[in-house]
């Protein structure tokens, strides 16, 4: 998942976020998969107030793998599967999309719950923990192809740049350059693996000055220049 190799045994729980880049997905022929997904506009409704929230997203931007106890393997799977059940339930229910989406937040909260059990605790103040939700929300919102300055997000939130800076790194662990960074290195490895789309397009749809300039980004992040990228991506 963006560029980075996971590992997947049985009875791991593995979680995509939005934006997540997957490619090269191998497995052994006893592989079994239970999956579900829902789109961003369902998983907005259902969103879960809580000062957790924002650290286990950051935290599977980082690793999507959770190993699962054998308890927590049972209780995930009765509510995947429970889920699945009422879903595809053909009798008339009134309040259908209320009802899934309940069922959903007992299970996301489940997840809260098996994640924090398995981190090391972190203690957030509920303002540090606010702004580096909107930060990421900006970030999600596409606000990093129009700018990459540090500046602009701290701008934005009205604080300043350093405060921003501490609070990435007291939340997340890393400085907040590095999620403006994550995410158009994301953006960029999607649009350049389409080898008929020009480098001048990718610059200006990414808001890079000149495609020299794109260029030594794209070495800085992936250590190859961008035909390089493509080439290897076509050999995989």
């Amino acid at each position: 998942m963006n560029h980075m190799r996971y590992n997947v045994a049985c009875g791991d729980y593995v979680i995509f976020t939005r934006g997540a880049f997957v490619t090269a997905i191998s497995q052994s022929d006893d592989c079994r998969l239970v999956v579900m997904s829902f789109p961003a506009e369902f998983s907005a409704r259902i969103y879960i107030k809580s000062k957790y929230g924002i650290i286990g997203h950051l935290s599977l931007m980082k690793n999507p793998v959770m190993l699962l106890s054998e308890t927590d393997y049972e209780h995930c799977l009765e509510s995947m599967n429970l889920l699945k059940k009422r879903a595809s339930d053909t009798i008339n229910h009134l309040f259908r999309d209320e009802m899934l989406e309940s069922l959903l937040k007992a299970h996301i909260l489940d997840l809260y719950d098996i994640h924090a059990r398995g981190s090391v605790s972190i203690s957030i103040m509920s303002r540090p923990a606010k702004l580096m939700q909107e930060f990421i929300g900006l970030l999600i919102d596409g606000d990093f192809i129009k700018d990459r300055r540090l500046e602009y997000y701290a701008n934005r939130l009205c604080i300043t740049p350093h405060y921003l800076s501490e609070i990435s790194k007291n939340i997340s662990g890393l400085p907040a350059t590095y999620w403006i960074d994550r995410f158009v290195m994301e953006q960029l490895s999607r649009l350049l693996m389409d080898v008929n789309l020009p480098l001048d397009n990718i610059a200006y749809r990414l808001n890079f000055s000149s495609v020299s300039y794109l260029t030594r980004y794209v070495k800085k992040g992936f250590g190859v220049t961008p035909s390089q990228f493509r080439n290897n991506f076509k050999h995989k």
